[in-house]
């Protein structure tokens, strides 16, 4: 019964003083404003407006909806300018899940320009060691998923972002520290210290021990990447991370990296829904992750 034109002539009339005016800006004639409002008057069974003369004095039940539209409208049109804004992918937020656990510090270098470049576009990261980017992303809980291990589905998308290599990483202490690469044998006795992870999902079980048969003497799960590397540093035990993480770690940690037999290479995928191609700021993200 009570519609949004109603509550918009109200205020234009409010505003401009005059129907004639009124209707100049809501783009109406004047009698097709009338119109409008004297058959809002037969169904609510009230006057909303009385003449005096020229001008026009609101009744008790017009002040009423005068006041409604001072609440509602403004907020009914920052909702159309916000849909407007989604609709040309100018606004909303980027759900990210993280599947490559050590890539969170990559993450931030992506981020940080991208929020300069996007300021109306919020960013929210999910780091859960048990995540099932996948299903989240099925399950529109996340928008982009950071995996080293695509998944290709139906209604899926995964881009590569970077390569990278899979190291071992030692004290520089340690006797592995200094050799050119690493043999699996030369792990039986080492403790190793990986993310809280299956082990199929480690690249480094996976890739480089179970296929010579070999598995270390002890595995310890830490869920912290600078934890994880100061246990390495303090002659704790190795681990496998990016070539680039330990790099970047080796000036400020006692670390080094080794490569692991003749090299365990990997990529990163940003992986997304199909449906969600063509977003301007998704896409916007994507490109600027490729460049890094």
């Amino acid at each position: 019964m009570l519609e949004r034109i109603h509550l918009s002539i109200i205020r234009e009339v409010d505003r401009c003083g005059s129907l004639t005016a009124a209707a100049d800006v809501l783009c109406l004639t004047q009698s097709a404003l009338s119109h409008t409002i004297r058959k809002l008057e037969l169904q609510l069974g009230t006057e909303v407006w009385k003449r005096e003369g020229r001008a026009l004095r609101l009744t008790q039940a017009g002040e009423c909806l005068l006041a409604l539209s001072t609440r509602l409208l403004p907020q009914l049109e920052h909702a159309e300018r916000l849909m407007q804004q989604f609709a040309q992918g100018e606004r909303g937020t980027l759900r990210i899940g993280m599947e490559c656990h050590p890539c969170y510090q990559w993450l931030l270098k992506v981020v940080t320009p991208y929020l300069a470049e996007w300021p109306e576009v919020d960013v929210d990261v999910k780091q859960k060691f048990q995540f099932g980017g996948i299903g989240a992303l099925f399950g529109y809980e996340i928008d982009l998923l950071v995996t080293p291990d695509p998944v290709y589905r139906p209604g899926l998308r995964f881009v590569p972002v970077f390569d990278y290599e899979q190291v071992l990483v030692v004290g520089k202490g340690h006797p592995l520290a200094g050799l050119d690469h690493a043999e699996p044998a030369q792990l039986a006795d080492e403790v190793l210290i990986t993310y809280p992870v299956d082990i199929d999902r480690l690249d480094i079980y996976n890739q480089f021990l179970l296929p010579a048969g070999c598995v270390p003497r002890q595995r310890k799960a830490i869920e912290t990447t600078d934890i994880m590397l100061q246990m390495v540093a303090s002659g704790r035990g190795v681990a496998a991370l990016p070539r680039w993480l330990v790099e970047e770690y080796a000036d400020r940690m006692a670390v080094a990296p080794v490569r692991l037999g003749k090299g365990v290479f990997k990529q990163i995928f940003l992986g997304s829904r199909e449906a969600d191609a063509g977003t301007e700021y998704l896409e916007a993200f994507i490109a600027l992750a490729r460049q890094g």
